[in-house]
């Protein structure tokens, strides 16, 4: 500890010792506390901040920012450390603020849709808190992450082909900037001409330019009827070009997930299914009995025209939860395909009519490699990842996983997708970000600095070094 303290700069010393004034016990200087902090589940080394703030109120966000913003210290925002892409790494050392015990939800607007929480509430607790109401909050990144930083990566995942992602899900935010002003984004109203759109700056900035603090989210309707499906098939080819005559002929379906047969059979062994092994799509469609009856029969006789079989339906809520409880467990399927392996989680997203190219190709890719690494995603609308089994000992993984990657990406680019659809940039695809964006980056930069001009609020992330 002492050690460690000696070789903190003077300003941070200085601001840590404001901070325990402030917060008492609640700011942890702890090894164990500070390397939780500075690790997400992702394949990217651990960088712990100087120290750790539990924050429980707005206000106290408020005073540890300008804290840190008087010492110019780094501040890095934390919700549930689930991200993917490095994006609680403290590259520069500095003050974690956890945000997690921030975590009521305020209000519930029912008749107009929707509800006020803090960012510390997650997902799930939301949709426990609201369920009696007959509403539920769609956004599904798989993890029981935080709202805040939901909003702060523009999430998305198994629902977003239906009810879309974080960016067509919040109505306004609450936001302390890095000069710790409290502002508001927007107002619960749907729609609004007045002044630049501050809510989807902050949505998708990924705490570099603020700490979300309060977020107003949009809520749907628990529908009256809901059912899942899968179909196998024999090639990737007949899986994804069916998700595409699906999404062309209208058919409003809720989710639909492609597991390659690796990913398949990784998922039985995982989770005790008996799925076939082979390429699936996993779907799930939600309306009346009736509509829903002819939504899946309308995707069978899709699918059917694809060489997709065994077609099997699943109305009952406990087939259904167990269905997608091991689609969101496929990463850990993976992993465990490889005693001691680590896994790294990558995606890209392209229109949906160039989604079988890009997938074929990157799955030549892999088996040209010899690489384990399951193909899996929200097809729908056009979002896959692929995940790398890697052999920590062996830097040949590495190399082949990176390499393969960064094909993948470019692959993407050229047939006018993304470098990632919902993982972000963090620390990860930060390369990536200005062969996208080109000269728009340089855009991006400015907003950073006229907002952040001491490049305190998580530095290191989406841009790289500003200076």
């Amino acid at each position: 500890m002492a050690a460690a303290a000696q070789a903190r700069a003077p300003e941070t010393d200085a601001a840590i010792a404001e901070l325990a004034r402030l917060l008492g016990e609640r700011l942890s200087t702890s090894q164990a506390v500070r390397d939780q902090h500075g690790k997400d589940i992702s394949y990217h080394e651990a960088m712990p901040p100087d120290a750790v703030a539990f924050a429980e109120s707005v206000d106290e966000v408020v005073a540890i920012v300008k804290v840190c913003a008087r010492h110019k210290v780094p501040i890095v925002p934390y919700g549930t450390g689930t991200s993917l892409e490095g994006h609680i790494a403290a590259v520069k050392g500095g003050v974690c603020v956890d945000v997690s015990r921030i975590n009521r939800v305020l209000k519930v607007n029912a008749e107009d849709l929707d509800v006020v929480v803090e960012p510390g509430v997650t997902r799930k607790q939301l949709n426990e808190y609201i369920r009696d109401t007959g509403l539920f909050f769609p956004i599904d990144p798989g993890a029981d992450a935080s709202i805040g930083g939901m909003a702060s990566t523009r999430a998305s995942g198994t629902n977003a082909v239906r009810y879309g992602t974080m960016r067509e899900n919040v109505l306004a935010l609450k936001v302390v900037t890095p000069d710790g002003r409290l502002i508001r984004t927007g107002r619960r109203a749907r729609k609004s001409s007045a002044g630049y759109d501050l809510t989807k700056l902050f949505v998708g900035s990924e705490g570099t330019l603020g700490i979300v603090v309060e977020v107003t989210l949009r809520l749907y309707g628990i529908p009256e009827s809901v059912a899942a499906a899968t179909c196998s098939f024999d090639s990737l080819d007949g899986a994804v070009n069916t998700v595409i005559q699906t999404i062309q002929s209208g058919v409003p379906v809720a989710r639909i997930e492609l597991l390659d047969d690796i990913h398949v059979d990784a998922l039985n062994r995982y989770s005790k299914l008996t799925l076939p092994v082979k390429d699936l799509l996993l779907l799930e469609f939600h309306g009346t009995e009736a509509g829903v009856k002819e939504q899946a029969a309308m995707v069978q006789a899709l699918a059917a025209e694809n060489g997709g079989a065994d077609f099997a339906y699943a109305a009952e809520p406990e087939a259904r939860s167990k269905l997608w409880q091991a689609r969101h467990d496929a990463a850990w399927a993976a992993k465990a395909m490889k005693p001691g392996a680590e896994i790294w989680a990558t995606d890209v997203c392209v229109p949906i009519s160039r989604l079988a190219e890009c997938i074929l190709e990157t799955k030549k890719d892999i088996v040209a490699e010899g690489m384990l690494a399951p193909i899996v995603g929200h097809v729908g609308d056009g979002n896959f990842h692929v995940s790398f089994v890697l052999d920590p000992n062996d830097p040949e993984d590495q190399r082949k996983a990176s390499a393969i990657n960064d094909r993948m990406v470019a692959r993407a680019l050229a047939l006018d997708g993304t470098c990632t659809g919902e993982h972000g940039v963090g620390l990860g695809k930060v390369q990536f970000l200005y062969e996208e964006h080109g000269e728009a980056v340089a855009l991006m930069r400015a907003v950073k600095r006229a907002l952040d001009p001491d490049n305190i609020m998580n530095p290191g992330k989406i841009f790289g070094p500003l200076n």
